[in-house]
């Protein structure tokens, strides 16, 4: 089927939600991607942060056809090995509490919401500008960016915006707030890193007032930073993580991990999913999980980041580069929507603007020196343009 086929099947079938770019992909190895043509593209966004150790990697791709063979879903009513085993490696890999599956990071979100609220009946949860949690209800309610919640107002009530600062974040938390929720990077917004200082502010005065912090490490979790989780760069451990993207090398999960404060707060009936920690993704996480916690892997992030990083601010048009590990963002003096169409339609490299001036780069944890130096020369031709 062609593309122009395709686009017509979306007009008449698909509701309007996407602003897709014209380009049909067939195939994925690694860093690279190939649509209907067979031409060539290297892949520097990796899905947002999703296939984190390149596409289609061998283990994982076993490890699903291996499950679907045997045995696709259950529900929860039952037991699954691949789904404990996936609750003990995650709790275990971070804050030792107990862990809640669900299909995407809005979903965790969600999760993350309704255990602090019950944890703290009625309570305020504080969240900052410029945050980004995901596009449900709950979730919605917790992005304080206008274009995204007026037209689905009213709201959750309860959710107090504040600047991402010390002095904002320690004087919004009270005795009356579940919970503070937190990027330790914001990735929607472009890459903007939360201070040190304001993440330990939260944490104080969270301890102060008995609220619960929790660090939405969807995008930034599963090695993105150089560490598996974000928060362990910062000093600062969070009572509750959530994850997705990354987690399921390529399938659609979610988890809400909790420390050991929180693992009891939600309890049979207070919440539940019907796909949620399925035999098969739960085998794809598994073996992703395995994959990236590794410390040469995390080490190779960190090193191929800082190179990356530096690269680009030598790039025409690149005014200032920022982000951590291989979560980079560029601030150009030019349009970045147009250099990233032309990067992809011209150059066939795959990365987006996140607003204005702002280009996001997500390439994978696995990316090769050679990939690098290839994907700064085709995004200087695309600045170039």
């Amino acid at each position: 089927m062609s593309l122009a086929e395709l686009q017509a099947l979306e007009r008449s079938s698909v509701i309007a939600s996407y602003a897709r770019q014209p380009v049909e992909f067939v195939r994925g190895e690694g860093s690279h991607l190939w649509d209907e043509q067979g031409n060539e593209y290297l892949d520097f966004l990796c899905g947002i942060s999703v296939t984190n150790l390149g596409h289609c990697h061998p283990r994982v791709v076993a490890a699903v056809r291996e499950q679907a063979g045997r045995l696709m879903h259950t529900s929860n009513l039952f037991y699954t090995e691949p789904a404990m085993r996936l609750a003990e490696r995650l709790s275990s890999s971070s804050l030792g509490g107990k862990v809640f599956f669900c299909n995407s990071g809005a979903e965790a979100n969600e999760a993350a919401i309704k255990l602090v609220r019950k944890a703290r009946r009625g309570g305020d949860v504080v969240v900052v500008h410029g945050a980004f949690h995901g596009r449900t209800y709950g979730a919605l309610s917790a992005t304080p960016q206008e274009a995204k919640q007026a037209p689905f107002a009213p709201l959750v009530p309860g959710f107090r915006a504040v600047a991402p600062e010390p002095e904002a974040l320690a004087a919004a938390v009270d005795e009356h707030t579940a919970a503070v929720i937190l990027e330790v990077i914001q990735g929607e917004s472009g890459v903007h890193l939360l201070s040190d200082e304001a993440l330990r502010a939260a944490r104080a005065a969270c301890d102060e007032h008995g609220a619960a912090l929790v660090f939405d490490e969807v995008q930034t979790g599963m090695g993105r930073t150089g560490t598996l989780w974000a928060y362990e760069q910062t000093g600062v451990t969070p009572d509750a993580i959530t994850s997705a993207k990354a987690l399921g090398g390529g399938l659609p999960i979610g988890a809400l991990v909790t420390g050991e404060r929180l693992s009891d707060v939600l309890q049979p009936g207070d919440h539940g999913s019907t796909f949620a920690g399925g035999p098969v993704v739960a085998a794809a996480a598994l073996t992703a999980l395995d994959l990236t916690d590794d410390e040469a892997l995390l080490a190779h992030v960190r090193e191929q980041g800082g190179v990356l990083a530096a690269e680009l601010e030598r790039l025409p048009h690149v005014v200032s580069v920022r982000g951590r590990g291989l979560m980079l963002a560029c601030e150009l003096d030019v349009q970045a929507p147009a250099v990233a169409r032309r990067a992809l339609l011209e150059q066939r490299l795959i990365l987006n603007a996140t607003g204005p001036t702002t280009l996001r780069l997500l390439p994978p944890l696995t990316v090769g020196a050679e990939e690098i130096s290839e994907a700064l020369a085709r995004l200087a031709g695309a600045l170039e343009g």
